[in-house]
């Protein structure tokens, strides 16, 4: 993979928690840069993109975190929810969960797919190790940034499943800094986190079956977008917005712009979905 990824969008967040994800390796689109990218310059990372709801996914996490704490500092873990964190996703071009991907130099250098054995997963990461012996600068990580004791807070409401409770940590947030663009953009990341999950894995059949159906088109897009692909839930929703007015045009266009906030707006996915709404508009 070395080379074929541009991560640089991911050095800029465009602002969230993100989500919890496994352990002291969690790491988000807010601090992807310094715990990935940037150490990726003084020893390999080595980012698991898992989900909660796969039991491979989870197995393969465990297995890495013991391999890990064995393996004395060769290489770093990270561990990414990728549901939770669809840029990261997105810029490492994530085909299936879970994906493993090592990073060094802050470029990808080798992935594999799927869950595997240890002792394959194991022979993976020592040549991942031996490929890039003495050609990193070494040393110990940068000094981090201490923690804000809210966002902690809640991340760790999230981690334990309590949307209400995270929600109500960031809504604490704003009523003292109402600028926060960090808790700005995790509270929108939270609270679609919280609508999508509810949604049927039949949204998407459901809103074929019956283009008149905006209320199905809706849970239709949310499910696209959770399940990381963005295009298609815009353009359902443009597709809406063409073919709708008043009211429900309205809730269409709204439901559209809170999704495109969930992500940077110089994506290119995103500046293309804008221009086709406008097309749609005027």
């Amino acid at each position: 993979m070395s080379g074929a990824v541009d991560l640089s969008s991911l050095k800029q967040p465009a602002g969230g928690a993100g989500g919890a994800a496994a352990g002291d390796y969690a790491v988000n689109e807010v601090d992807f840069e310094t715990k990935v990218l940037r150490r990726s310059t003084q020893v390999p990372v080595v980012v698991v993109l898992y989900s909660q709801r796969s039991p491979g996914s989870i197995e393969l996490v465990r297995t890495l975190e013991r391999l890990v704490a064995a393996d004395g500092g060769a290489w770093e873990l990270a561990t990414v929810e990728a549901e939770a964190n669809m840029r990261i996703a997105q810029a490492l071009r994530v085909q299936g969960i879970p994906t493993v991907i090592a990073i060094a130099g802050g470029q990808p250098l080798a992935d594999f797919e799927g869950a595997q054995p240890e002792p394959q997963v194991r022979q993976w990461l020592k040549a991942v190790v031996d490929a890039v012996a003495g050609k990193l600068e070494g040393g110990a990580a940068e000094p981090q940034p201490a923690e804000d004791p809210r966002f902690t807070a809640a991340e760790d409401a999230l981690e334990q499943g309590d949307f209400a409770g995270a929600e109500a940590a960031y809504e604490a947030i704003l009523a003292a800094e109402p600028t926060n663009e960090e808790a700005k953009g995790a509270l929108r990341q939270l609270r679609f986190l919280a609508r999508a999950q509810q949604i049927p894995d039949s949204a998407v059949a459901t809103a074929d079956a019956d283009s008149t159906n905006v209320e199905a088109a809706l849970d239709a897009a949310d499910l696209e977008l959770f399940q990381q692909r963005p295009e298609a839930a815009f353009d359902r929703l443009i597709g809406v917005i063409k073919r709708t007015a008043g009211d429900e045009r309205t809730t269409a266009r709204t439901r559209l712009l809170e999704l495109f906030e969930l992500f940077d707006q110089a994506e290119p996915f995103v500046v293309a979905a804008r221009r086709k709404l406008a097309a749609a508009l005027y």
